[in-house]
């Protein structure tokens, strides 16, 4: 299976600016982390000072009580428990609420964005999205950026403490630190090619693993066990692959900086040597500035661990801000009009591009729908007929303001005055989408995303114009649980919860889908009598079924367009 990568295409300046923006709602988390670091520098130079002071009591090199020497470094090593616990505790408690936000926050900006009838990304990748990069985001905001505070201070603290003993050696050892920052841009231009590659492998896999157990039934009846699971190995042994080719470029990166650093050590060890056996340094002495040279060495370790931990944080940024790309839908509060009201198009044409159709070049002309006009009146009930491919769908969607014609004005109406449609008029609507919608939980609350705040008797009521008032004889009634897509419950069933679900919404406008496809024609005479009754709606249905245009006033035939 072959998957494009898609090279990116920001500039830097944008994900910082990106990133900026995410950091200015974390800022608690990662202030309270900062000081918790900049705690731990002064605790972790002060346990060298308690350890050089201790062996310089112990060997009588100054003058001391050894008991009061131990127990120093005693109460030093607890106040270093002490920070380690509130760092686990302000990683866990404050982390999560700051990753569930994020999540939040992009999921809402997707939910209000435009709508074009075929998504770009799989759902399997937008989920790892959502999860992996969201969670290295927030950890470089909240954890990595305050860490590197301290990791600074540790730097320039202990380069100090260091030279006040030593200032020859102090220079000697930070050394490696411009060659560092020299090699550094070249390592992160490569490193976040490697890790956008391996990031793009990690959302194939999980959309083949996502698609493999979503549609299990089907791969068990076409007996498609062993392609699946060949897709499976093919889409890890890319991934496999590009981590293996980001690994070796870092094992090699870590080892020329790694040399760097014991060559520094073993200087460090050296001259530390020579003054001791010179007596100009006391066993003490040596002690602190071989724990010093580590104190400055780590921080350069940490510095290095950076810059792939920032080339992995502009990787997540860039994939998130690809999830922001489509411009919203026009907000607002909602428009309502006055029940009943209708639906007029005039001169209606729509065409998908080339990309949401997958049309060879040649047929990029054939629009799906051309000039189509038709007055959905007030109070009426229309069946839209039309072979499939024909635009049916697609004018549905065109009513409900998912789409916008390229061509002509489609507007909803009532007796005092009439709108262009909307995003904001979707209020006015309802809509059964052909196939399973119900979504996992319990009936209970899948028929509350119909009316949030409806009580039972107003659910009881929803579900008996259905014709699914078997609800109620379950055990659990309105609590009985529900599946993935329904489990448990036949297609029939689902079709009419999904049904109870739209009258609880209660629009002056619904539109149904097929929504009738699944029942038995006694079933569907009842419920299409029951929804009818009152007159009071506007109805639009999609059906090929002969029962339901026998219920209709008015017939829409859609003829599917070619090109001429």
């Amino acid at each position: 299976m072959h998957y494009a990568l898609r090279i990116t295409h920001y500039r830097i300046t944008d994900l910082l600016s990106w990133l900026w923006r995410a950091w200015r709602g974390n800022r608690l988390q990662a202030t309270i982390n900062a000081l918790i670091g900049l705690i731990g520098v002064v605790v972790s130079l002060s346990q060298v000072w308690a350890v050089k002071h201790a062996v310089d009591v112990a060997s009588h090199a100054v003058e001391g009580d050894l008991y009061w020497a131990v127990g120093i470094m005693g109460l030093l090593v607890l106040a270093n428990f002490a920070l380690n616990i509130a760092g686990i505790w302000v990683r866990n408690i404050l982390g999560i609420k700051a990753q569930n936000r994020m999540q939040q926050q992009l999921l809402n900006r997707m939910l209000r964005s435009e709508w074009h009838g075929k998504e770009r990304r799989h759902s399997g990748d937008i989920l790892n999205r959502l999860e992996s990069d969201v969670s290295n985001v927030v950890g470089f905001l909240t954890e990595t950026i305050p860490s590197s505070l301290s990791t600074l201070a540790m730097f320039l603290g202990a380069f100090f403490y260091l030279a006040s003993m030593d200032w020859r050696l102090a220079v000697v050892i930070t050394l490696m630190v411009p060659l560092f920052l020299l090699v550094s841009k070249i390592y992160m231009r490569r490193m976040r090619q490697l890790t956008r590659e391996v990031r793009e492998s990690d959302s194939q896999v999980q959309s083949v693993l996502q698609e493999t157990v979503q549609n299990r039934m089907l791969i068990k009846t076409l007996e498609s066990d062993d392609m699946m699971v060949d897709r499976l190995e093919s889409t890890q042994s890319e991934l496999r692959h590009r981590v293996v080719r980001r690994t070796k470029f870092s094992v090699f990166s870590n080892l020329i900086l790694n040399s760097g650093f014991s060559l520094g050590y073993l200087i460090a060890f050296l001259w530390a040597a020579i003054r001791m056996s010179e007596y100009t340094l006391s066993f003490g002495g040596m002690t602190a500035f071989l724990q010093l040279v580590n104190r400055i060495q780590g921080p350069a370790r940490s510095l290095a661990k950076l810059v792939p931990a920032f080339v992995s944080v502009l990787t997540a940024v860039e994939r998130l801000k690809e999830l922001e790309e489509e411009p919203l839908e026009e907000q607002g509060d909602p428009i309502l009009m006055q029940s009943p009201c209708g639906v007029r198009l005039t001169d209606v044409s729509y065409a998908y591009d080339d990309e949401e159709r997958g049309m060879r070049n040649e047929e990029r002309e054939v629009k799906v729908i051309d000039h189509l006009s038709f007055d959905f009146r007030p109070g009426t009930c229309t069946a839209i007929l039309g072979e499939t491919g024909s635009g049916k769908t697609t004018l549905i969607r065109i009513i409900l303001a998912l789409l916008r014609p390229q061509e002509g004005i489609v507007e909803i109406y009532d007796n005092t005055h009439a709108n262009t449609m909307s995003p904001r008029h979707r209020a006015n609507l309802v809509y059964v989408p052909q196939g399973n919608t119900l979504m996992s939980g319990t009936i209970r609350e899948n028929l509350l995303l119909g009316k949030p705040d409806a009580t039972d008797q107003e659910m009881q009521e929803a579900l008996r114009k259905s014709c699914a008032d078997f609800v109620m004889s379950l055990p659990q009634g309105l609590d009985s649980p529900c599946a993935e897509q329904g489990g448990g419950l036949s297609e029939g069933q689902i079709q009419r919860i999904a049904i109870a679900r739209a009258l609880l919404r209660n629009r002056p406008v619904m539109l149904f889908d097929e929504a009738t496809s699944a029942l038995d024609p006694d079933t569907e005479a009842q419920l299409l009598k029951n929804i009818l009754s009152a007159n009071d709606k506007t109805i639009i249905f999609i059906t090929h079924r002969p029962a339901v245009v026998d219920y209709c006033d008015n017939v829409l035939k859609i003829q599917k367009q070619t090109k001429s």
